[in-house]
């Protein structure tokens, strides 16, 4: 989300009540972000941002209310959140009647059979791996677009699917609410170029979508309020600009003048304004500060860095108080030392290096002179965004302390994680930030350190360290078939301290993401799941 992809926890300013006036229908509301999005096709989103706009367009089996303090799992396509069978190995679900798509056409059962069989094909890439990992033949199917259908996916009825599953899956429902189990009618899919071209049934359909400039929304007139429990269709239309630098939208969204009134930002604040909005009274009716179950980390990859005394000496060398300076300061978030975020089920408090979050330099040289005192030229990736690319000097100054040379690789934040977990796109250093893709040590550990998905999914490779631990891989199975919660915790609270003993990553902040609107934008709700400024109820004041 994830972005990678990318949430959850509880926080950020009132829900819905941004600013002053009434709340109305109708009118325009202006995105404005830095980047375009990775994908919008639903078997492929894998960003915050990414999943957070799919909410608008399409629905998924089960999603998240968060009208109330905490956000509570609901039926979206479906009328209510499944029924396990067989020891939670059959999830059956059945559809609302009278949900339709864009063209008045009616969702069914086998539209949503045929949404998930996408996930398999080598040209839908970059999606969660759940659905190749739980579903019985996922390892052999290649997808629907030779004419084969995927037989653990039953659609005995118009209006009810099933799944059978290899394995037990008690929050089998969780997953559901992500993008890729949504429906996607045959006749209207097209494949690779999908993300331009997605076939609502949610609240907005798709009406231009230039790559890089802009993306419009507007009304789908076949959507129906009383078949939908979680959105409401307020405005006319959604206008998405890309492109503009980070502090700009910054400034722009903070002047609220003209339509920056009526504007929003999904990307983070840029990190050398987050400090001042962050403080600054005037902004605080339209100022989100949402904390994300997730982490900001740098990997170590592993396989071309193989000397651990190297990668214990970068764990030691670099100073968490400039890297998160570069990321806004202490609003951004606290110090990380696990990457398990306090507040995910398995989170255990440890700290396997410095205790100072400036680092260690003595014990950073101690150990490249044990590891022979090389001289070692390293690559990092990031974003080309001025607050990344602020993250890699700082990366870089603390590498030098201790011998190592650092080249930066910036690379479009549009299609920053489609690079980086492409195999054939590897580098020593890399930066990334993780959202549970809900809130379970499930969707984190295992997508982030699974060595056998490397192999697996190799334009989809979420294990940025190509870490490949037998032990790692072993907690992963011995968790997966527990249904004691507090054992599985503890299997995953293991598995963190293995991960951090293999020196694969450093975990660098427990993350904030910060956002801001316009004085006119109303209905915002603080998307704790998705650490994202929700738009399902948003509107226009007049």
């Amino acid at each position: 989300m994830v972005v990678a992809l990318g949430a959850t926890a509880c926080g950020g300013s009132a829900s819905g009540s941004s600013g002053s006036g009434a709340p109305g229908k109708g009118g325009t509301l202006t995105i404005l972000n830095k980047a375009d999005y990775d994908h919008l096709d639903p078997q492929r989103v894998y960003t915050t941002e990414g999943s957070s706009m799919d909410e608008e367009i399409v629905r998924t089996l089960t999603g998240w209310d968060e009208t109330g303090s905490t956000p509570k799992l609901v039926g979206d396509l479906a009328t209510d959140t499944g029924t396990p069978s067989k020891g939670a190995t059959v999830w059956t679900f059945h559809l609302r009647h009278g949900v339709k798509y864009q063209d008045g056409t009616e969702v069914t059962a086998p539209d949503v059979k045929y949404g998930v069989e996408r996930f398999f094909s080598s040209d839908i890439n970059g999606g969660p791996p759940y659905a190749s990992q739980w579903l019985v033949g996922g390892s052999d199917y290649k997808g629907p677009y030779q004419g084969k259908q995927l037989g653990s996916i039953q659609t005995p009825d118009k209006y009810t699917v099933v799944f059978h599953l290899n394995q037990p899956v008690a929050d089998f429902n969780e997953t559901t609410t992500m993008t890729g189990w949504s429906a996607v009618p045959k006749a209207h899919d097209t494949g690779s170029t999908y993300d331009t071209k997605v076939w609502s049934d949610g609240p907005y359909m798709i009406k231009s979508y230039t790559k890089n400039k802009e993306l419009v929304l507007t009304r789908n007139t076949h959507w129906s309020q009383a078949t939908d429990p979680i959105r409401q269709q307020n405005v006319d239309t959604m206008d998405v600009r890309f492109g503009q630098d980070e502090s700009a939208i910054d400034q722009q969204i903070k002047s609220d003048a003209g339509t920056a009134q009526t504007s929003i930002q999904q990307w983070p604040i840029a990190g050398s304004d987050l400090a001042q909005l962050a403080n600054d009274p005037s902004l605080k009716n339209r100022y989100y500060k949402i904390p994300a179950p997730g982490i900001n980390y740098l990997a170590i990859n592993t396989t071309r860095i193989k000397d651990p005394k190297v990668r214990q000496a970068i764990e030691y060398a670099i100073d968490k108080t400039t890297v998160r300076g570069a990321f806004g300061g202490a609003a951004y978030g606290d110090y990380a030392t696990t990457m398990l975020s306090p507040g995910i089920g398995g989170y255990r408090k440890f700290n396997r290096y410095s205790a100072n979050p400036a680092g260690n330099l003595a014990r950073a040289k101690a150990l490249m002179k044990q590891a022979g005192d090389p001289k070692p030229s390293m690559s990092i990736a990031v974003e080309n965004t001025p607050t990344q690319e602020h993250f890699a000097d700082a990366v870089k100054t603390a590498l030098e302390r201790i011998g190592i040379t650092v080249n930066i690789t910036p690379i479009d934040a549009s299609n920053y994680f489609s690079t980086v977990n492409n195999v054939k796109n590897q580098y020593d250093l890399t930066w990334g930030d993780w959202i549970a893709d809900w809130p379970n040590a499930s969707t984190v550990l295992p997508t982030l350190f699974d060595g056998r998905l490397i192999k697996k999914n190799p334009q989809a490779n979420q294990d940025l360290s190509y870490l490949n631990d037998p032990k790692v891989d072993a907690l992963i199975d011995k968790a997966a078939r527990m249904t004691d919660v507090k054992q599985r915790n503890a299997a995953y609270g293991q598995m963190d301290e293995q991960i951090l003993k293999d020196a694969a990553v450093v975990p660098l902040t427990y993350m904030n993401f910060s956002d801001m609107s316009g004085s006119k934008v109303g209905g915002v709700i603080p998307d704790t799941i998705l650490a994202e400024p929700s738009l399902v109820h948003v509107y226009v004041k007049h």
